[in-house]
């Protein structure tokens, strides 16, 4: 599946750099960091460690931090192995994902993981989201307590997308598993998208709806990615075609196709004793669950006694929205 239109040298160096890492997705190539991503903002914030295996992002007084990968990709599998930064991290948000704002700007496409800080003692909490096509106005999230903690050592997150369904893992489990329905129309991402990681201040909603916020006497916090995986077919940003990248499903190259029955157990598993929150759940927000929820009055009740979930209005066009213009991304196309 793994179609570049820079061509078979590019293919050529993927193949070099093929490691046996843990999991489903062995055998899947690894990148450096300048091979794979560009640096998005921060500047000396973003420091490239281990030869160029491992980058450090830190958020301080001054600003955050990102990169972003250097090809759009229409599918695939994406991974990195993550390390939050420890102690006290309210209002810290950490987020690895996918998105084309800065292309369609007012019917973007988006695939989250977020992570939402951290009051001492208490669990680490993950969110989940997707937007397909603009649609904002429907926030798909899921949020998740971790059974470990997240700032003790790397962990590998991932995200499978296809043009039948997104599968988020953790540590090769699945963790969420969101299929395209006819209801949904066009609510489900399908254009190319640029893969990024930030770190950056969400004092207004991230940790209990903004009642802590950022102490920056703490800072810097410093997250660490390594273990690269961009394994997709990517797009020329200019004619984004998807011919090639649809021609490229029958790939002898190994990624997950789904959720096996021993996966959906342990998927099941997790979201029976993880997840808090779910959008199909919230009656506030959603008078009638959106039409590709299927409810469980069970899960239903489960979901009842976690708190409240306040969501800040403008976080999806700001703090972590660190996108490139069009302009740089050819620029960085072009080296």
């Amino acid at each position: 599946m793994a179609v570049s239109y820079r061509g078979s040298v590019k293919l050529l160096a993927f193949s070099l750099l093929v490691v046996a890492v843990s999991g489903f997705y062995r055998n899947l190539p690894l990148l450096p960091f300048d091979e794979g991503y560009t640096h998005l903002f921060g500047n000396d914030n973003l420091v490239v460690h281990r030869d160029g295996k491992s980058v450090h992002l830190s958020l301080d007084e001054r600003t955050g931090s990102g990169f972003v990968s250097q090809d759009l990709y229409l599918h695939g599998f994406f991974s990195a192995s993550i390390k939050l930064p420890a102690d006290y991290t309210a209002g810290v948000v950490v987020a690895f994902y996918m998105s084309n704002g800065d292309i369609f700007e007012k019917n973007h496409d988006e695939i989250d993981f977020e992570f939402l800080g951290n009051i001492r003692g208490k669990d680490w909490r993950i969110q989940t989201n997707v937007y397909g096509n603009g649609s904002t106005g429907i926030g798909r999230e899921e949020r998740y307590n971790l059974w470990f903690d997240p700032s003790d050592d790397f962990h590998q997150y991932s995200i499978l997308w296809t043009d039948s369904q997104i599968i988020f893992y953790v540590d090769s489990v699945p963790i969420r598993e969101f299929k395209r329905t006819a209801s949904m129309g066009g609510d489900f991402p399908s254009k190319p998208m640029s893969l990024y990681a930030t770190i950056w201040d969400g004092s207004n909603w991230a940790t209990n709806g903004g009642k802590y916020r950022v102490n920056y006497k703490y800072a810097p916090y410093v997250t660490e990615f390594s273990d690269f995986i961009l394994h997709g077919c990517a797009v020329d940003p200019i004619e984004q075609s998807s011919a090639r990248c649809d021609n490229a499903q029958g790939s002898e190259e190994s990624i997950p196709t789904g959720v096996s029955p021993m996966q959906r157990i342990k998927m099941d598993n997790f979201r029976r004793k993880h997840m808090t929150y779910s959008y199909c759940y919230d009656q506030i927000r959603y008078k009638v669950p959106p039409a590709e929820c299927v409810t469980n009055p069970l899960e239903a009740q489960r979901l009842k006694v976690y708190d409240p979930v306040t969501f800040g209005g403008s976080r999806h066009h700001h703090g972590k929205r660190h996108h490139r213009s069009r302009t740089s991304r050819s620029e960085a196309n072009a080296i």
